[in-house]
């Protein structure tokens, strides 16, 4: 790391090697850089540099680690002529995303059984686990999948899964322009058919706890956040559906040899402006408006939960925002003084616009967009404001990012009872699978403040409020 240039706090440029057609970019602070694990995504960064078409830097956030093809953390931009797209950028959990609302009863006055009786109504309402969808129900139609590729989030509003006003708080509306269902196969079609409004397994969940601190007061009180509220953070994605979109193109690609002359098979790419690059847009488009609708759907279960337990009309808990945080989506941004369009990858990295964005809806045009951190289950998530930070292309971190993997964790916990100890720091965690707790225990995380301050440091994003959580439903 000796030879890494500080452009500016906690961000370093990493020279070009052989083959590499950009610098990298890594935002860091030094707590960060002592990470023992930080060789391997590295190595990730300086292979994205290699592919054709890439514009500015290989870019990696503080939460960066291990991934598939691309580091998780990782952000790379492709010009729209002569760049490619790649699965390997946008991760098999297509538009895994994360929501934030706000129940407006303050979280001292929910009593012990209260807070029991509603995370296991959110248990009950909310399907979780490996593989689970709705057991009862209506499966997705052909001509559902067709309105939901076209419309987005929208198409559940109007099936009565939320209200109109709730559009204006996701990114892009809630609708990637693009896709087509018909580029999916009928195998991921299957595989989603009743997984709309359901969880999954792994880092997934929907999560209560009262926001602890307001840090920048002006946004806070912008967006109706005010200290000591209820709020509910929800992490999910594209499911079986997305997994599957995925899985097919990467076949494909491979097949027809994409994979050639790079320096790791897993960053498999197509031109963009190819037939097979312009078929896995439209697949993952349509993935990404299902992911959209997915976290609809879950929101109006938790609003349908907190009705039956605190008796809150669900109007009354407000969507602040929600955020993809797996996507290749086409922008537009300066290079080298010109506006040029962009194929944005952030691959477990969020958007970050900052204030006066035009993507943005009226209502953050004035503060800039909501970006919302999660850290672990144990100690906190944070919401913060974009800056628009274009070195990033106005991207930030998207989590604490894992300081061990899964394994490790099941060896680390092996003979404790995790739910004990969760207990323990007041937090009441239910499951579909206990294995799913140990692999997510708070240890297993990096330090969520340690990030947020790189963040903040690197003027990426700028921290609101520190969100403590209580109460979490894992799959």
């Amino acid at each position: 790391m000796s030879n890494f240039q500080l452009l500016a706090p906690s961000m370093y440029e990493i020279p070009k090697t052989e083959g590499m057609r950009v610098p990298g970019l890594l935002i860091a602070n030094e707590f960060l850089l002592n990470d023992l694990s930080i060789d391997e995504p590295l190595n990730q960064l300086r292979n994205v540099a290699h592919l054709p078409g890439i514009v500015g830097y290989s870019i990696a956030m503080p939460d960066m680690h291990w991934g598939y093809g691309f580091p998780i953390g990782g952000v790379a931009a492709f010009d729209a002529d002569e760049g490619v797209i790649s699965p390997g950028g946008v991760g098999y959990d297509i538009n895994c995303g994360v929501r934030l609302a706000i129940i407006p009863i303050s979280f001292k006055n929910l009593n012990s059984q209260t807070k029991h009786q509603l995370i296991n109504q959110i248990f009950h309402n909310v399907p979780s686990g490996v593989g689970h969808g709705h057991k009862k129900g209506k499966a997705l139609t052909d001509s559902d999948y067709e309105q939901i590729a076209k419309k987005g989030a929208r198409w559940s509003v109007e099936q009565g899964y939320g209200f109109e006003k709730d559009l204006q708080h996701i990114e892009s509306y809630g609708v990637i322009e693009g896709a087509n269902v018909d580029a999916v196969s009928q195998e991921a079609k299957e595989r989603g058919r009743v997984q709309l409004g359901t969880i999954g397994s792994g880092n997934h969940f929907a999560e209560i706890g009262e926001i602890s601190t307001i840090l920048l007061p002006e946004i806070a009180t912008a967006w109706e956040v005010e200290k000591g509220m209820t709020y509910i953070l929800i992490h999910s994605g594209s499911r079986g559906f997305g997994h599957q979109v995925c899985q097919d193109t990467l076949n494909t690609f491979i097949k027809k040899g994409f994979h050639k002359d790079l320096p790791d098979k897993q960053l498999v790419c197509a031109p963009l402006k190819s037939a097979e690059g312009k078929e896995y847009f439209q697949a993952m488009a349509t993935a990404a408006n299902y992911a959209f609708n997915n976290r609809q759907q879950i929101l109006h279960a938790v609003r349908e939960a907190c009705r039956e337990v605190l008796s809150v009309n669900p109007e009354e808990i407000r969507l602040i925002y929600d955020v993809c945080h797996n996507i290749a989506k086409f922008e537009m941004h300066p290079v080298k003084g010109a506006m040029r369009k962009l194929c944005v990858h952030r691959k477990g990295a969020t958007r970050a616009y900052g204030k006066g964005a035009k993507e943005l809806s009226p209502l953050f045009q004035g503060t800039g967009q909501p970006v919302l951190v999660p850290g672990d289950m144990g100690r906190a998530s944070y919401l913060m404001v974009g800056l628009g930070n274009e070195l990033t292309w106005c991207s930030s971190c998207h989590g604490a990012g894992r300081a061990r993997s899964p394994h490790q964790s099941l060896k680390e916990w092996k003979g404790r009872d995790p739910i004990k100890y969760m207990q323990s720091i007041g937090v009441e965690v239910v499951a579909a699978s206990t294995r799913t707790i140990v692999e997510e225990m708070p240890d297993a995380y990096k330090d969520v403040d340690k990030v947020v301050e790189a963040v903040q440091d690197a003027s990426l994003a700028n921290m609101v409020a520190k969100l403590r959580p209580y109460m979490v439903v894992k799959g």
